[in-house]
């Protein structure tokens, strides 16, 4: 296991840079941040070297990125352009994002495993035909449409919660959540169904069911156990997606998290936060991934890495 683990957080060295690199790239060539500084007028040539030397841009891409990448590891994200620390809009807003994430997770982990399962084990019948049916408006219903509706419906009309998030508190963010993972909430139970429709007709399913022990022990302990892999695959990759595709949903309810920082990072070609934020969720993306890899030995005790 130290070995498989050594090997894997070798090969995420590459990857992390691969992916810095690229998103790097692709915002220093297509955007112009200097524009960006100098809103709606054009800098005049002066103004713009200035800036440019001010903030590094003058010197050759690959500079730049090693610039970058060095006072990444040393803690440091750069500053954005109106002169604030990267670092302080990432303290900001990650702890709000991450809750948001958690209640999202816990709603697919609950909610969707728990109507796979009632699914599976009633394949065909109407329970399963109406699961099947709502998860599919679901999926087709973008997410902005959604979280429109809700907050319509119970925020103004109804006024059963506020139509804006105030402070991020777990309570507030229930609605939030729920909204953000709608979809992903649909497929984990689409993924879950079909699991557990296949391997309830498996030869251990059959052997445990024979030798008396109890549903609700051959369900949890054999058929669900060994049916949440490929759930598990969804929802470590879906964490890395959570947090940074929450922009519709952070700018319905007013959220200050890592989306409404992307947003606003994208919409005024503020660069450095832009790269900084799209950094950390590279790492977040390759320690989810690291965790279900491990995960994968505690759900199946057949899997074993050299």
């Amino acid at each position: 296991m130290g070995r498989y683990v050594a090997r894997r957080l070798l090969q995420m060295i590459p990857v992390f840079i691969g992916s810095t690199l690229l998103i790097f790239l692709m915002v220093n060539v297509m955007g112009d941040p200097i524009a960006g500084l100098c809103g709606e007028r054009t800098c005049d040539p002066a103004t713009a070297a200035q800036l440019k030397r001010e903030f590094g841009l003058d010197k050759p891409l690959w500079q730049q990125y090693a610039t970058y990448m060095g006072n990444v590891l040393t803690g440091d994200f750069g500053t954005a352009f109106n002169g604030q620390k990267v670092t302080e809009l990432m303290g900001a807003a990650f702890p709000v994002t991450i809750r948001l994430t958690v209640v999202a997770i816990l709603f697919e982990i609950v909610v969707g495993v728990t109507l796979g399962v009632l699914t599976g084990m009633r394949r065909g019948r109407p329970v399963d035909t109406g699961v099947l049916l709502a998860t599919l408006v679901v999926i087709s219903v973008p997410t902005f449409v959604t979280g429109l509706l809700l907050q319509l419906l119970l925020g103004i009309r109804w006024q059963w919660i506020s139509p804006s998030v105030r402070y991020g508190s777990y309570d507030e963010l229930i609605l939030p959540g729920l909204v953000l993972a709608s979809v992903s909430l649909a497929y984990v139970t689409r993924l879950t169904r079909t699991a557990i429709a296949e391997n309830k007709r498996s030869d251990y399913v059959r052997t445990a069911i024979a030798k008396g022990l109890p549903r609700r022990r051959v369900i949890v302990r054999h058929l669900l156990r060994n049916s949440l892999i490929p759930v598990v695959t969804f929802i470590g990759a879906d964490i890395g997606a959570l947090m940074g595709g929450a922009i519709a949903t952070e700018r319905i309810f007013n959220i200050h998290g890592v989306g409404f920082q992307l947003y606003q990072g994208i919409l005024r070609q503020n660069t450095q936060t832009v790269v900084g934020f799209v950094t950390v969720l590279v790492l977040v993306f390759l320690v989810a991934n690291l965790l279900v890899d491990l995960l994968y030995a505690v759900l199946d005790p057949r899997i074993r890495y050299a």
